[in-house]
């Protein structure tokens, strides 16, 4: 899912750089409206760590093989600190295990970073749905929609810059085949991510409810 360094053209780097930028100084903005900045930040390393790890390692789905993400996840529990966290661990996958690229670090911000920060405004309408729910199956929807969405919204962020991308020489009945099948391979892993944050997230709504604050 990350895109390397040399894929991509130099304008669609640049413009990823720029919305990124853009994106974490809006969420850095917000944290700091927030407060609470220091209490959160063993939370936001902890996740940090745990996406640096699931997204290193593949899970093989032939023809295809996949990685967890978990931007759905990081949106779900850490809001607004879900980009630079995710920012961060893109930068060290990229000097320490060769994922993405420096100079993709922008466009990958983008397509992992910005589905993160929609998991947590799909996260928030739990609040909505507790007058219709009880409060355990409002939180377990919105966060399986959240951890859900956040990697299917990713998936779609990234045919559209692969189909954007790609060389016109290429063969677009071959092109249009590849991208169905890595779209058909994700399909399992938009699930397991979603059932897996609901499961985080009730248990962390039992044993401790503050981390959900925010």
């Amino acid at each position: 899912m990350h895109i390397p360094d040399g894929l991509l053209p130099p304008q669609m780097v640049a413009g990823g750089y720029a919305v990124t930028g853009l994106a974490t100084w809006y969420c850095l903005r917000q944290i700091n409206h927030q407060g609470h900045t220091l209490e959160n930040i063993p939370k936001a390393s902890l996740l940090t760590a745990a996406f640096f790890v699931a997204s290193s390692l593949y899970i093989p789905l032939p023809p295809v093989s996949v990685h967890l993400v978990l931007n759905g996840l990081l949106g779900v529990i850490l809001g607004y600190f879900a980009l630079p966290a995710i920012l961060i661990g893109l930068f060290f996958q990229a000097l320490m295990v060769g994922h993405g690229g420096l100079t993709t670090l922008g466009i990958n911000g983008v397509l992992m970073g910005l589905p993160a920060l929609a998991a947590y405004h799909i996260f928030q309408l739990r609040h909505g749905l507790e007058k219709f729910l009880p409060e355990s199956w409002s939180t377990g929807i919105c966060a399986f929609l959240g951890g859900s969405g956040g990697l299917a919204l990713t998936v779609l962020i990234f045919i559209a810059l692969t189909l954007v991308s790609l060389p016109t020489g290429l063969d677009p009945t071959a092109e249009h085949r590849a991208i169905l099948v890595l779209a058909l391979g994700h399909l399992p892993l938009i699930l397991l991510e979603g059932i897996f944050t609901a499961m985080v997230v009730l248990f962390l709504q039992r044993v401790k409810p503050e981390l959900l604050e925010g």
